[in-house]
């Protein structure tokens, strides 16, 4: 038994006739004829009598016929919401977001993407990248943006946008505008983002690559944000790293300052991520095109 034949149905008891119920359906009436004969066997029962001007319910009919109104219904309400999904007339989308990306550029792109879909309803969820990558294996979300290539089995880890990071020092620290060694990292306290998060992950990286070993740092403080860093370092409780994204405001208002580090490129990748193969759901497969696309300049955030 499929819709077809029960929409064939409904349209000869309506109609009283086969050859009208036909021209409705844009049928043949062997066509026709052939839907309500396969449901007729599939059910074991005969659902019309005819007499010489029109064709008749039986009892059997008039049991079905209700019920068969009913289901057509539903059906065409389930076709109409997966068509609105299609579209984007309508969905949910559950972003997970490192603290860089989730405070200071996915608003942004959210925004954006809302107003063209206006009828998507989004949720974020913000925490270090480790924690994102943990929500997506176990499918709490649809997708995250992290700042470390975090991977894993069946995940699809997308370069996104650049990021740089800064050593950033209290306003009038005796590193402030200067450009200083690497070897001169160990001879000051730290303010650090917590274990786990993208920051975290990329700074030891840097690091390391240049031969300077993280454990080398006289960490004082570990904070789960990067507001928290930034507060911290303009309170002189130490200096810190963070992201240029995260630090443009304090540093333009002279609140902290910024030491470069010399030969060492601080830039790194931030990154989309999602579960593959995943479930289907057009919004959340839209905003991952639209962020992994071609991102128009009147979106992108100003350093």
């Amino acid at each position: 038994m499929n819709f077809k034949q029960l929409e064939a149905f409904v349209r000869v008891a309506e109609m009283q006739n086969f050859t009208r119920a036909a021209k409705q359906m844009f049928m043949s009436q062997p066509a026709i004829s052939f839907q309500i004969k396969a449901l007729e066997e599939h059910l074991q029962v005969s659902l019309f009598r005819r007499d010489e001007k029109k064709v008749l319910l039986t009892e059997a009919g008039r049991l079905l016929l209700p019920e068969a109104r009913q289901m057509i219904g539903h059906y065409k309400k389930i076709r109409a919401g997966l068509e609105s999904l299609r579209g984007l007339e309508t969905g949910r989308l559950s972003i997970g977001a490192g603290t860089i990306p989730g405070e200071y550029l996915l608003p942004i792109f959210i925004g954006k993407f809302r107003a063209n879909h206006p009828g998507v309803k989004v949720k974020m969820r913000i925490a270090g990248s480790g924690d994102v990558v943990g929500w997506i294996k176990e499918r709490e979300i649809d997708l995250g943006v992290v700042g470390s290539a975090v991977g894993g089995d069946n995940l699809e880890l997308v370069p996104w946008l650049d990021d740089e990071l800064v050593l950033v020092v209290p306003a009038g620290h005796r590193w402030a505008g200067k450009l200083i060694d690497v070897t001169e990292l160990a001879e000051e306290k730290y303010i650090l983002r917590e274990e786990g998060s993208g920051t975290r992950r990329s700074i030891e990286g840097i690091l390391e690559e240049k031969g300077f070993a993280p454990e080398k740092l006289a960490i004082e403080m570990e904070l789960g944000s990067t507001r928290a860093v930034i507060s911290a370092v303009q309170a002189c409780l130490g200096i810190g790293f963070v992201s240029r994204w995260a630090a443009v405001e304090a540093l333009a208002s002279g609140k902290i300052n910024e030491a470069k580090i010399n030969d060492i490129n601080m830039n790194r990748k931030l990154f989309l991520v999602r579960y593959t193969p995943g479930i289907a759901n057009y919004a959340a497969d839209a905003f991952f095109a639209f962020l992994n696309g071609g991102l128009e300049k009147d979106v992108m955030p100003k350093k």
